[in-house]
């Protein structure tokens, strides 16, 4: 199953998806491409596929991408290749902004859409600040691009506010276990248990 969390940059949804993938099995995560510089805590291939503009506008050309966007400046975007690999070992998690969301929604690959919401614009800041790895114009920029994805929250199925880490981390995890019972998702696993009925 396709889970799409998204949300403000800043509100927590790395973290987040890093406890959900450490703590249930047969989660993944999906590593999107950027055309940002690598910040100093970030590692190529595990965070994001960092590349040049060149190559992600070819990328683009060639259909590559089941969704792109232009975020803060910079290109992002999830390729067909990363989903088709590690989508069909279990569920896989997209760390994606609310253009990627909707690109996606409008596709209807199924999936499940999760937004995180930060507890309130001045603790958005705050985080941004202390994170210590953007520059103040680049700070600003998200802070004013969060004030209007914020508004899009009604679009997604759930809605996890990081105030308290464990908290949202339950969560997020409750969606994804829960996700996993749903009828549909179920069917292939139901069929030996129904024909032993017959």
């Amino acid at each position: 199953m396709l889970f799409v969390v998204t949300g403000p940059s800043g509100g927590g949804k790395s973290t987040l998806i890093h406890h959900a993938v450490k703590d249930l099995r047969n989660v993944r995560f999906s590593v999107s491409h950027t055309t940002r510089p690598r910040r100093p805590s970030e590692q190529e291939g595990k965070d994001y596929h960092f590349i040049g503009r060149p190559e992600f506008e070819r990328m683009i050309a060639w259909k590559q991408f089941v969704e792109w966007a232009v975020v803060h400046g910079q290109y992002y975007g999830t390729s067909k290749k990363e989903i088709k690999a590690k989508g069909e070992s279990g569920d896989l998690i997209l760390d994606i902004d609310v253009q990627g969301a909707r690109q996606i929604k409008a596709s209807r690959l199924p999936a499940v859409f999760v937004f995180i919401f930060p507890p309130k614009y001045a603790e958005l800041r705050k985080r941004l600040a202390h994170r210590g790895e953007d520059k103040s114009e680049a700070i600003e920029r998200r802070l004013k691009n969060a004030k209007r994805e914020i508004r899009h929250y009604g679009d997604f199925d759930y809605v996890v506010v990081n105030n308290k880490l464990d908290r949202a981390v339950l969560e997020l995890e409750s969606v994804i276990l829960s996700s996993r019972c749903r009828t549909e998702a179920r069917k292939t696993e139901l069929q030996p248990i129904l024909k032993s009925f017959v």
